[in-house]
């Protein structure tokens, strides 16, 4: 049976300092040579994803904002788009409003992604636009009203705070519209004590992603590993043949894998890959032998 490898990103194939290592991209070129199918799922954009797995030849589409984006790895080109309702854009920036906050709305405008933001209220804030700034990433761009972008097909509002705040916003959102957006309430690992809240739309999930992507690339009767370390894996773990959680990740996805592995520090989901893939093709050596 043929095998496809899904991994999450940040805390799970990169290390703590949000880079993959010579190591691992070296031997993921290596096996991308040989055949392997690999890509990645995971919150962040397919600029970053680019920067990050330079000279990788990733045959597969990626799955960006947790799905809200499917696109081709080269050249950045979406092919599904799950964008939010205009009105429960506008429902759902209001409640942000009247909790205090300002969003960094991420979009798509027909030619290309961008990110607006207009105010940064937090020291939170301050970090996740400066990382952006000093990447020299495209998208973003400074709005006089936030409003103005909606006329974009919106993918994502990422709401930066204190815990309790933003989790109480959660709580708002997903009372008036649970059905119709998928929420993520997560610390960011980089900024300690500072908590994103992102807001998609409900098709934008990792889970429905790999399934299109199943769909789409004929891999209907292929083996789907996948590898994650936070909350926002649990529902691609559910639908993948084998879960593979790395040690640091949260406790609550572990509960969902079928193995737990090293850490992220340690090149455990690569050094991981490369013994299943090196133990599968000796598998099917000896069968075409016999």
């Amino acid at each position: 049976m043929n095998t496809v490898y899904i991994s999450d990103l940040d805390g799970t194939l990169l290390g703590n300092n949000a880079i993959l290592s010579s190591f691992s991209k070296k031997v993921l070129d290596q096996l991308l040579q040989q055949g392997l199918q690999f890509t990645v799922a995971s919150a962040r954009s397919v600029f970053f994803m680019q920067t990050m797995l330079k000279g990788l030849n990733l045959r597969l589409p990626v799955i960006e904002f947790n799905g809200a984006f499917i696109s081709d790895f080269d050249s950045g080109r979406h092919e599904i788009i799950n964008s939010i309702s205009p009105d429960v854009v506008e429902s759902i920036y209001k409640l942000i409003l009247e909790f205090g906050c300002v969003p960094f709305v991420s979009s798509f405008n027909g030619i290309e992604d961008c990110a607006y933001y207009k105010d940064v209220i937090n020291d939170g804030m301050l970090w996740y636009l400066n990382d952006r700034l000093i990447s020299k990433d495209p998208r973003w761009r400074a709005i006089e009203d936030l409003t103005h972008s909606f006329s974009d097909l919106i993918v994502c509002l990422t709401v930066i705070g204190h815990a309790q705040q933003l989790l109480e916003l959660q709580g708002a959102i997903i009372e008036i519209h649970g059905t119709s957006v998928e929420t993520h309430l997560m610390e960011n690992q980089y900024s300690p004590g500072w908590y994103w809240l992102t807001i998609h739309d409900c098709k934008a999930t990792k889970d429905q992603a790999i399934q299109t992507m199943v769909e789409n690339y004929g891999l209907e009767e292929s083996e789907i590993v996948v590898f994650g370390d936070q909350i926002n894996d649990i529902k691609m773990f559910k639908v993948a043949d084998r879960a593979i959680a790395v040690a640091n990740a949260d406790a609550q996805l572990k509960s969902y894998a079928t193995l737990v592995i090293g850490s992220n520090t340690e090149d455990s989901v690569v050094k991981y890959i490369h013994q299943d893939w090196s133990n599968r093709c000796t598998v099917q050596l000896d069968c075409d032998i016999r």
